[in-house]
């Protein structure tokens, strides 16, 4: 088991309260709370979640917006006496739950609540890397040394070490970099400052909680030490785990059960241990050699994959045959470099933790030049200055049921989007949880009344040339009925330049591009700016809300198919294609039409929105797996004529 619970019975005070004596329209939220309004889809969820913890069972919920899925599934887990971790996608997700809906709770349940908020490391201060600083060369140029009071100010008052209570400092300090608590240069508990380290006291916090809030990608990463390092993993054993926005995990967790190994982590590795030796004066010729040796033998390797963009990469044979004395250069440069770290005396806390990543780095391109794993797809991405060598699982499926769902009593995933066509069959699939039980609670939102939902017919295929001109010219107008107050969201960077560069100048409202600004301070101004028009990419698709009539148009310019030629994509299609499968309508349809659904979702976020959904791509109404997006959406009133569209802004 990932999970006996230490603290089993440390909330059993709370078993006298129930899910149905907390949600009922007689219960403590609704005696609470002046505003209530009793949702039956909330009432059932709850009880789902709370029946799937008692009883150790796997559970599946979507739950439509405006269902009240928050805190359906947090109170159950409270009330559960278990330790239960929830994991969300995004950071203001994880921010919400910990700092609005759990203060909320205590106040309703007049107690406090044991509950860890916890993030990756490199959110946290290291005190041993901040006191290194004050002896030692470290800080270049004045912002730096700006910061550094700030920072050591700071961390004589900070209980969590958590970079958020920065608020002054800079989100693109450089300082920050060198002083934060990530495990590239960690010695763990060799480390002199390690009982008043800050990844210490969140651990310590974590064990006293019976619920820890994290995100998916601290969740899989330390899923994926469990096996590999159980030393290092920072959250503690748990009975259940709760994925919120679950629709994500396939793609995070085939992040952490893969490898991925670069040019930049050598550069970086070679840059840090030159840095910590002579700061350290554990320098000597030999290492020095041993570094420079390193950077030309990296350097040489990597320059065999001149790629920009993602590519797959299947002939290793061949490559390995050609470009032998580069590959076998390049492990024997990691292992002379951590033979000549192994051999300092006096300075085992910071050797340690390069030797760690030399070997890191050797066994991931060993495994990548060598491994040949039918189980991965192995590919490059080219990236400014950045060649990563990747491989990725093609089926996270069977990773997931034996690392989690076998090992774990109680997996919960929940989401605004994991049906297609109301069935789950594509979740379940796609993430090993065959035999779970499902529930579908449909949004409380009258869309039919709320909404409607327009595709102009006459717009030709995304894929032509004279889309971009025809798609500007159908924007202006929809922008001209709704008076602006839009969010206008592309599939590309490209199309999305385009299209802005065609209408900026005819269109009279405040406009905002992806790129100009920081996603929070676009967020800002456009709720802040009467009449303004968005144009995004797929960052905004989900995660986004803004109620009221600010936001009253979502445009989409196609539907959101994965590009067929992206490597992963390729693999994961062509598996299914080998089992007997049809990749299209069992992967790419129901991917897509998940992604539409998280677009659509902007909209209508409270029972008094009103707004039009328009998508510029008719082959929704052309083609046979049209009704696949059809059945996937909430029933938004429909229609194709633009006069509809104006009627609607003029009621």
């Amino acid at each position: 088991m990932i999970a006996s619970n230490p603290g089993q019975n440390r909330t059993s005070n709370s078993k006298r309260l129930t899910v149905r004596g907390f949600f009922a329209p007689d219960g403590i939220l609704a005696r609470s709370h002046p505003s209530f309004e009793f949702r039956p889809g909330q009432l059932q969820m709850a009880k789902e979640v709370e029946s799937a913890l008692s009883e150790k069972r796997h559970l599946i919920v979507e739950a439509g917006t405006g269902t009240g899925k928050t805190l359906a599934y947090l109170v159950p887990a409270i009330l559960s006496g278990k330790r239960v971790v929830v994991s969300t996608n995004t950071k203001a997700l994880q921010e919400q739950l910990f700092f609005k809906d759990i203060p909320f709770l205590e106040r309703l349940l007049e107690r406090s609540l044991s509950v860890c908020y916890m993030k990756g490391r490199s959110n946290y201060l290291c005190r041993q890397k901040l006191y290194d600083a004050e002896r030692e060369p470290m800080l270049s140029g004045i912002q730096e040394r700006h910061d550094y009071v700030l920072i050591r100010e700071w961390e004589r008052e900070t209980e969590s070490g958590d970079r958020s209570e920065l608020r002054e400092l800079s989100d693109t300090s450089s300082l920050w970099l060198k002083l934060d608590a990530r495990s590239d240069l960690c010695a763990g508990q060799k480390c002199k400052q390690f009982d008043r380290c800050f990844i210490t006291e969140m651990h310590r916090r974590a064990l006293d909680s019976d619920l820890i809030i994290v995100n998916h990608h601290l969740f899989f990463a330390d899923l994926a030490l469990r096996d590999q390092a159980p030393q290092n993993t920072i959250i503690p054993d748990y009975s259940a785990v709760i994925f919120d926005e679950a629709h994500e995990i396939e793609d995070v967790a085939g992040q952490y059960f893969g490898i991925s190994v670069s040019n930049l982590q050598l550069q970086e590795l070679i840059k840090d241990t030159s840095a910590k030796s002579h700061r350290k004066l554990f320098a000597t010729p030999e290492l020095d050699r041993a570094l420079v040796q390193l950077g030309e033998r990296a350097a040489q390797f990597f320059a065999l994959f001149p790629y920009e963009g993602r590519h797959g990469f299947r002939d290793h044979a061949r490559f390995l045959e050609e470009h032998a004395d580069a590959y076998r250069e390049l492990l024997f440069a990691l292992e002379t470099l951590r033979g000549r770290l192994e051999l300092v005396t006096g300075a085992v806390e910071d050797v340690l933790p390069l030797v760690r990543r030399a070997l890191l780095i050797h066994t991931a391109i060993h495994f990548w030049m060598e491994s040949a794993d039918p189980a991965f797809v192995y590919w490059i991405e080219g990236r400014g200055r950045g060649v990563f060598l990747q491989a990725t699982p093609i089926d996270v499926s069977q990773a997931l049921a034996t690392r989690l769902i076998e090992r774990t009593d109680t997996v919960i995933l929940t989401s605004a989007t994991l049906t297609v066509a109301g069935k789950f069959d594509y979740a379940q699939t796609r993430l090993g949880l065959q035999n779970a039980r499902t529930l579908l609670v449909p949004s409380p939102y009258d869309y039919q009344s709320q909404s409607l939902f327009y595709v102009p017919t006459h717009l030709p295929d995304p894929r032509q040339p004279g889309f971009v001109k025809a798609a500007a010219n159908e924007i202006e107008a929809v922008l001209a009925a709704s008076r602006g107050r839009a969010f206008v969201l592309f599939t590309s960077y490209q199309q999305m330049r385009q299209v802005y560069e065609a209408v900026r100048d005819r269109l009279e409202h405040p406009l905002l591009l992806q790129g100009e600004a920081p996603r929070t301070a676009l967020l800002d101004s456009f709720r802040a700016t009467p009449g303004a028009v968005l144009f995004a990419t797929s960052s905004f698709w989900q995660g986004i809300d803004v109620q009221g009539e600010q936001l009253s148009c979502v445009i989409i310019d196609r539907l959101p198919f994965a590009v067929p030629s992206d490597p992963v994509i390729a693999a994961r299609a062509d598996a299914i294609e080998r089992q007997g499968g049809n990749a299209f309508y069992e992967y790419q349809i129901p991917q897509a039409a998940i992604a539409l659904k998280q677009g659509f979702g902007r909209l209508i976020r409270s029972s008094t929105d009103r707004g039009v959904l328009v998508l510029l791509d008719n082959r929704i109404t052309r083609q046979r797996y049209g009704r696949v997006f059809f059945e996937s959406l909430p029933a938004y009133r429909f229609t194709t004529k633009l006069k509809d569209v104006q009627s609607f802004f003029n009621v």
